[in-house]
């Protein structure tokens, strides 16, 4: 299914997830002689029951969210509209009864010792960035590394803000500013005389030492993950870039900030998203 004219109407990561959604939903079309353009609402209910047996619910249901996006942008018949669709998905989750897997969050105790064990290396220093950057940020693995030196700004009255360029909540690149604290700024500053300051402010860094034009969100997981080996930490799970996210969440909610704080500092859309990651932690 074409999908070029889509670029630049949709983020990068969007349009990722469509095309390898799509292309999944392609091949089991071909084993079983669908046509891909032309499927019925049971042709749909056979590929979620085939994906439920191998992919967890969340995933499945974005497959099916990315096919009937494309199949409407592209002026096709969406069966997933039809009640087979809907019916399909609601039977896989009383099938499967499973709550999607929740990340372990990374709250201000876990950070300070995460911090403890970075070091002041180059990749310790990097990994001091990124901790905080994320813990603060409440941004996305891809967001963190998106963060350039130039968008550190000083406010009117001497304060120090971090402009979010783009998001997944903004498509059109609106951008957004927010506050940062101290600690953060000489963290950024200190990475940017290790580095140069220009360009990305979390960078790759090879094991002979050079240093790359950024770091890949997977990257970020691997990171945790050695600090949390480093750290010694014994945690309910591995920790990963979703951490930051739900660490910090609860670190606002023990607080005393709103729901509707939270979520604008975390970038969710609606409460029901944000309550997700926060119920499986703790009551509220």
């Amino acid at each position: 299914m074409p999908i070029t004219h889509l670029d630049g109407a949709f983020a990068d990561n969007t349009l990722r997830a469509y095309r390898a959604d799509f292309q999944v939903f392609h091949c089991w079309c071909q084993a079983n002689n669908i046509d891909q353009l032309a499927a019925t609402p049971k042709d749909l209910t056979a590929f979620v029951e085939h994906e439920a047996t191998q992919r967890s619910t969340a995933t499945v249901r974005r497959r099916i969210a990315s096919l009937s996006s494309l199949l409407k942008l592209n002026h096709y018949e969406d069966p997933s509209s039809a009640p087979e669709g809907s019916l399909a998905l609601k039977r896989m989750h009383r099938q499967k009864r499973q709550v999607q897997q929740q990340a372990v969050p990374l709250t201000s105790d876990l950070l300070e010792r995460l911090l403890a064990v970075c070091g002041d290396s180059l990749q310790g220093t990097r990994d001091q960035v990124m901790l905080r950057l994320g813990h603060e940020s409440m941004r996305r693995r891809s967001e963190l590394c998106a963060f350039r030196f130039k968008d550190l700004e000083v406010l009117p009255k001497g304060k120090r803000a971090l402009r979010l360029r783009f998001s997944k909540t903004d498509q059109f690149g609106n951008g957004k500013l927010f506050p940062v604290s101290d600690e953060l700024v000489y963290a950024i500053e200190g990475g940017g005389e290790k580095i140069g300051r220009y360009g990305k402010i979390l960078r790759g860094i090879r094991r002979d030492g050079r240093i790359n034009t950024s770091m890949s969100p997977a990257s970020i997981n691997i990171r945790l993950k050695a600090l949390q080996n480093a750290a010694a930490l014994t945690l309910d799970g591995e920790l990963s870039g979703h951490s930051f996210r739900v660490g910090a969440a609860l670190d606002l909610l023990e607080s005393g900030e709103s729901l509707e704080k939270i979520m604008l500092r975390g970038g969710w859309a609606s409460d029901a998203t944000a309550m997700r990651y926060l119920r499986a932690w703790q009551a509220v």
